[in-house]
């Protein structure tokens, strides 16, 4: 084959650091665009991006030219630095150290879109951290209760 072709779609979640509600109002729409433009310039397309005050979803095509990990170094640290300069209010803004990643099947991809679009609504009815086991175990990731939610 001449070429490389890949599709990949993920679902990434994080948290910011100890779930503190920083993602007001005020900046949400705008960190969600800057770091759709951070998943562009690292030739990923970014389809829908929203969450909480203190966590985010993300729904994006996974380029492939990088790793997972620079990938999400990248996406992390360009939004916090960027949060930091927006003022007074976010000066001690991070994102948690870990993150969760899922692959989703292109028959899957309008449910992820959905589950994301509709994020206000769901977390009505369930906290971030259950939100996050329930994805866990869906997936069949194996993880350390201790360190989850650093």
């Amino acid at each position: 084959m001449g070429q490389s072709l890949v599709q990949i779609y993920l679902h990434i979640v994080f948290s910011t650091k100890n779930r503190y509600p920083f993602i007001d109002g005020e900046v949400e729409k705008e960190l969600f665009a800057y770091i759709g433009g951070i998943i562009k310039n690292h030739k990923g397309i970014p389809f829908l991006i929203n969450g909480m005050p203190d966590h985010i979803h993300i729904l994006c095509s996974f380029p492939r030219s990088i790793c997972l990990s620079d990938f999400l170094k990248f996406i992390k640290g360009n939004s916090s630095f960027w949060i930091k300069s927006k003022g007074s209010q976010y000066q001690n803004f991070d994102w948690q150290d870990g993150y969760a990643a899922f692959s989703v099947s292109s028959s899957r991809k309008p449910n992820v879109e959905n589950y994301i679009r509709n994020q206000k609504k769901h977390h009505k009815a369930i906290g971030f951290q259950e939100e996050l086991l329930k994805f866990l175990k869906e997936y069949n990731i194996e993880y350390d209760e201790r360190y989850l939610w650093k």
